[in-house]
């Protein structure tokens, strides 16, 4: 590997945090492309569990060089607490983690104005389902160009320009009939970050494109996943940045002409955290199972997952506006006690069957799952650790997912830990590795 993208293939919550780490092996850096502490990545090391929200899962490999792109933005309190914790687990991040001066800052009042339209949202009948950590404000900003980026903490002005947002956003919640934050207090704390953060803000496209012509390992770490992504998710119910392989290009500067290797990462079902639209959704006992074997929490917001049988027509379609070249599937342990397991392969809309995407999302909305039927494997797949160790239907699944949606797959997981992760027959010729 020497340059590869790692994305979500369906609404996020794939379990992209234990790929990455898995993948980070073969890597020298690993750099984060877009999104914020919305996002979380669990990884289990051992007995150890981590729990990362903005910092790139790769930084539980001794020796390896993190990078938070431009294309992130950076909470600072967050990004401290987060930083606390995994070095009170034993991880050493000195000289390993770099925050790209062109990274915007998500700071106190996004997260206030982020909370005031989510319930203004409520009574209007249009909430989003944010997780109000200011991600949507904070990216608004940065179009309006009056966002503040890490790199601004290192110039003299930087005090007086975020007392000038303070008091505009404050404006802005009065309207709202929000109470006001207290200015000095923000001040204060976002200064006190500042005096921390500053020895970890560089030039991080310099960086990465030094590392790339190097023909050093790069692993582009996406969060969140395809149908969140703000132009090709199910829109309006989004997250405020792009999720898909593009951004990673525009997320750290390293042209894409220099991306070798696209990895998309879908569970073996769907879930999703949140409002808006899901045709396979469930809620039966199957449902209720697949929550409850699967664990199935938001890593950040501790929120219930939605559940649901697995979708192939946003497998297809994250194929096809990622160019993914192959697929991690996780959590095929989760289907072990089912007879008889359904795969969503088409849409019914309005009588018609529908097998693309509608990019309307009252359309989408009214779309109702068309199944394919197929047997289970009803047993324990979780001491498997080789392909030929699977059930036969275990594998005869992963078959016909690879067929629906048009991608091999290279990995398979049937648990959380790192030897937890099954290299398929199609892996060598990927050229996928595992230690």
């Amino acid at each position: 590997m020497a340059t590869r993208v790692l994305i979500g293939g369906q609404w996020g919550d794939e379990g992209k945090g234990k790929i990455v780490d898995v993948l980070t092996e073969q890597a020298n850096w690993i750099a984060r492309f877009q999104g914020g502490n919305n996002a979380g990545h669990t990884v289990k090391v051992g007995d150890q569990k981590y729990v990362l929200h903005l910092i790139p899962s790769g930084i539980l490999r001794e020796e390896k060089t993190c990078v938070l792109g431009n294309g992130c933005v950076i909470d600072p309190a967050g990004f401290l607490k987060e930083l606390d914790e995994v070095e009170a687990g034993g991880v050493d991040t000195s000289g390993r983690l770099w925050i790209s001066d062109r990274a915007q800052l998500a700071l106190p009042y996004h997260r206030a104005l982020d909370g005031a339209r989510e319930e203004a949202g409520k009574k209007g009948d249009v909430k989003i389902g944010t997780t109000r950590r200011g991600i949507g404000p904070a990216y608004a900003d940065k179009m309006h160009r009056i966002g503040l980026r890490a790199g601004d903490m290192l110039e003299p002005d930087f005090e007086e320009r975020l007392r000038r947002n303070v008091r505009e956003h404050n404006l802005i919640l009065e309207l709202y009939g929000r109470e006001q934050l207290d200015e000095d207090a923000v001040i204060t704390e976002v200064l006190t970050a500042a005096d921390r953060m500053r020895e970890r803000i560089a030039d991080g496209s310099v960086m990465l494109n030094q590392a790339v012509n190097a023909d050093e390992s790069v692993l582009f770490e996406g969060a969140q996943g395809t149908m969140l992504d703000i132009d090709h998710g199910s829109y309006p119910f989004v997250t405020s940045s792009n999720t898909t392989s593009g951004g990673a290009a525009t997320g750290t500067g390293v042209p894409p002409n220099k991306i070798q290797d696209v990895v998309g990462v879908v569970k073996a079902y769907t879930t999703r955290v949140g409002e808006g639209p899901f045709p396979s959704e469930l809620f039966d006992a199957d449902g209720e199972q697949m929550a409850r074997v699967g664990d199935e929490f938001g890593a950040t917001t501790g929120r219930p997952r939605r559940c649901g049988w697995f979708d192939a027509v946003v497998a297809r379609y994250a194929v096809m506006v990622n160019g993914v070249n192959w697929w991690a599937v996780t959590k095929l342990d989760v289907l072990d006690g089912f007879e008889t397991i359904k795969v969503c392969v088409a849409y019914d809309l309005d009588g018609e069957r529908v097998e693309q995407l509608p990019a309307n999302i009252q359309r989408f909305a009214k779309c109702t799952p068309i199944y394919e039927e197929i047997p289970g494997w009803n047993c324990d797949s979780t001491q498997a650790r080789s392909w030929e160790e699977l059930p036969e239907a275990c594998k005869a699944y992963v078959r016909r997912l690879e067929e629906l949606t048009g991608a091999p797959a290279g990995i398979v997981s049937v648990g959380p830990k790192r030897d937890e992760t099954i290299l398929s027959p199609a892996a060598e010729k990927l050229g996928i590795t595992l230690s």
